[in-house]
């Protein structure tokens, strides 16, 4: 999905774990991702690089699906994610 298109998806939840390092923002993903209904969009943003890795594998593992995962336009040391929760 290009850069415009992630720009107008709606979003239904904001998760900020800038600052928090690995397992926290995963952890309070899983929380937001509870609490979520199904279909609805969460943004992350992040500062740990662990996220990179850890955010996409959480949606694998889980069936959710990970809409972008942006690492470079937000700036180096921080990451924006955007996860839709699966239809249940």
């Amino acid at each position: 999905m290009t850069d415009a298109a992630l720009n107008e998806i709606h979003i239904d939840h904001h998760l900020d774990t800038q600052g928090l390092i690995c397992p926290e923002p995963v952890m309070l993903l899983h929380k937001a991702i509870r609490k979520a209904d199904g279909g609805e969009v969460i943004e992350i943003l992040a500062t740990d690089p662990a996220t990179t890795r850890d955010i996409p594998n959480f949606c694998r593992h889980l069936g959710h699906t990970l809409l972008g995962q942006d690492t470079e336009a937000v700036s180096p040391e921080r990451y924006r994610y955007l996860v839709k929760k699966k239809l249940l």
